[in-house]
């Protein structure tokens, strides 16, 4: 039986998925919008500038009543998959969320088309200013946006195209059991279940959790590659219509950083492949093994793994924060306190994990799927400085709320480098320091070289969709092509690593996330430092990078705590970090 205390508490939100309140409020949107886009229709231009604030914030207000009951419907879909009651609610809830977009697409179009006199006065006017940051990140999409007709009707089929093969992958993706043996019994798991094995001791049950898991999605390879080709096919359309010039100019264009900078992240992290293999074959010593396969990348370098219940993860990762602001560890006891967290692996559920912010009213959540490892207490620490980072920038208005894709890692990244300096500094036992030595660099490995590999992919497959559908035969060439450039001839690929590509959530959620990862581990890295140099000094400015949000661009934010991105070296400091730490671990082998 499910703990309750280790579900979620989504009453916090509404009652029930038939509750009177949340039936009203989905009742009342599409009335609240029709009066909006009657108010405001085709009058944006004429608006002074007081009108015209008003009219954001009234936009901003309807933006945050809507956010509350689709979000809880994705809590709910989230949580199972498979209950009826909670699909039909996200269906509906994205349905009607395609009604409301159609309405209110007029809004930000008309904005950006805004002509530079009337938009240089808007913005010399005062009490624009904290708006200002999101009306300039509109307006840099206007090269590439259509009139508000074709806009409509592109949001309107999107229904039954990409979001309906999104919704396919993950409700495909939730509902797969597995059975394997494992210790002289056949068991039935989750895919977070499986895969947590490529963390048992035995070298057997490590290749046999990965290619089981990897063999069950090529068993439905043939819905993986639909969605993957129509997903490519469906933004190579757009971007013809739009008049992108690369895949991924949208995605670098919301992050607010110039594509040379992304190709320059990405090209430094390549440079630094040597790295990676290094520990690799570091690792393949303290194994007593000629060569990794890459489903031993994880093992432990100890006899036995030590394991962690619940209570144990969750006290060691709150007082980590607690340690570094006790504040920061009062947030981070009610997500439990509060049951805002949703614990352990069950079919149905998504798997990963996730951090949802709601709005600058409403308390975040948290998504888990807890085994036990000692990579799962990273994953809490990771997934729980984000619902920190949510909780501390509710000092902004929802329009400013959510932190930009680049800087949305920072503080996870943050939280995983508290969490390993506490632990490393308590730790006595040798062996246990070089575990925590070797889980610390696998995770810049698997956030920074990882990241890179998987962009790389991603790019590759949609630049080579455009010419045609790819085979499944076809995106496996190009997804061990990419990865054979990280392992080199230092980690053997075992054969189910051709569907490797298949179950990744973020080539399909949200198109080119993965170089985001890269870029915060990097700052994280030389936030880090900085906190160590400068001590209690460090602190108010990253508290005042975690309050901004997404109020500040990339840059502009970095700097509140003293790091320069634009500095020519600045992402190769972070590797340098890395080889030290290597180095320090070569000393315990």
């Amino acid at each position: 039986m499910q703990d309750i205390n280790l579900t979620w508490n989504t009453s916090i939100l509404y009652r029930a998925p038939d509750s009177a309140e949340l039936e009203t409020d989905l009742g009342s949107f599409e009335k609240l919008a029709d009066h909006f886009r009657i108010k405001y229709f085709d009058k944006i231009s004429e608006l002074d500038n007081h009108t015209l604030l008003s009219a954001i914030k009234e936009y901003e207000t309807l933006q945050a009543l809507i956010s509350k009951p689709f979000c809880y419907a994705h809590l709910l879909f989230a949580s199972d998959s498979l209950n009826e009651t909670y699909r039909a609610l996200s269906q509906r809830c994205s349905e009607l969320g395609n009604r409301l977009s159609q309405q209110l697409l007029f809004f930000e179009i008309e904005i950006m088309e805004l002509d530079e006199q009337r938009f240089d006065s808007f913005q010399s006017y005062p009490a624009a200013a904290d708006y200002l940051h999101f009306i300039s990140g509109l307006r840099k999409f206007r090269p590439h946006t259509l009139k508000e007709n074709e806009e409509r009707l592109l949001t309107r089929k999107d229904l039954t195209g990409v979001r309906a093969f999104t919704k396919l992958f993950d409700e495909l993706s939730s509902s797969f059991k597995y059975k394997m043996e494992l210790d002289g019994e056949e068991r039935d798991f989750t895919g977070e279940e499986l895969l947590s094995l490529l963390h048992h001791t035995s070298a057997d049950v490590r290749f046999r959790a990965m290619t089981i898991f990897l063999d069950r999605h090529g068993e439905h390879g043939i819905v993986f590659n639909s969605v993957f080709n129509n997903i490519a096919l469906d933004h190579s359309q757009d971007m013809e219509l739009r008049n992108y010039q690369t895949p991924i100019q949208q995605t670098n264009i919301g992050n607010e950083i110039p594509d040379d900078a992304v190709e320059h992240l990405m090209s430094v992290t390549e440079a630094n492949y040597g790295l990676a293999q290094q520990y690799f074959r570091i690792k393949a010593g303290m194994l007593k093994i000629d060569k990794l396969r890459n489903c031993d990348i994880y093992a432990p370098v100890a006899e036995t793994e030590r394991s962690y219940d619940f209570e144990t993860a969750r006290n060691i990762v709150t007082d980590s924060y607690k340690e570094y602001d006790p504040e920061f560890g009062k947030i981070a006891e009610e997500f439990f306190t509060e049951r805002r967290v949703d614990v352990l692996p069950r079919t149905g559920k998504s798997g990963g994990a996730f951090a949802m912010a709601i709005s600058p009213e409403l308390p975040p959540f948290l998504l888990l799927n807890f085994t036990g490892t000692l990579r799962d207490l990273a994953t809490i620490a990771h997934e729980m400085g984000h619902g920190l980072h949510s909780v501390i920038s509710q000092k902004q208005s929802l329009l400013n709320y959510h932190a930009p894709l680049p800087l949305a890692e920072t503080a996870s990244v943050f939280g995983e480098m508290l969490l390993t300096r506490r632990m490393l500094d308590r730790e006595q036992d040798p062996l246990v320091r070089r575990s925590l030595l070797c889980a610390k660099i696998e995770d810049i490995i698997a956030t920074t070289f990882r990241q890179t590999v998987l962009t790389r992919f991603e790019l590759r497959l949609h630049n080579e969709r455009r010419n045609g559908l790819l085979s499944n035969d076809c995106i496996a060439e190009i997804w061990l092509e990419e990865n054979r450039k990280l392992f080199g001839d230092s980690v053997e690929m075992i054969p189910a690593y051709r569907w490797g590509w298949s179950y990744i959530g973020h080539f399909i959620h949200s198109r080119f996330y993965c170089y985001s990862y890269t870029f915060a581990e990097l700052l994280v890295l030389a936030l880090f430092q900085k906190y160590r140099e400068e001590g209690d000094n460090f602190k108010p400015g990253y508290r005042k990078l975690l309050e901004s949000g997404g109020s500040l661009s990339p840059a502009d934010t970095a700097k509140l705590a003293g790091i320069d991105i634009t500095d020519a070296g600045f992402w190769q400091k972070g590797y340098d970090v890395l080889a030290g730490l290597i180095e320090e671990l070569k000393l315990t082998a």
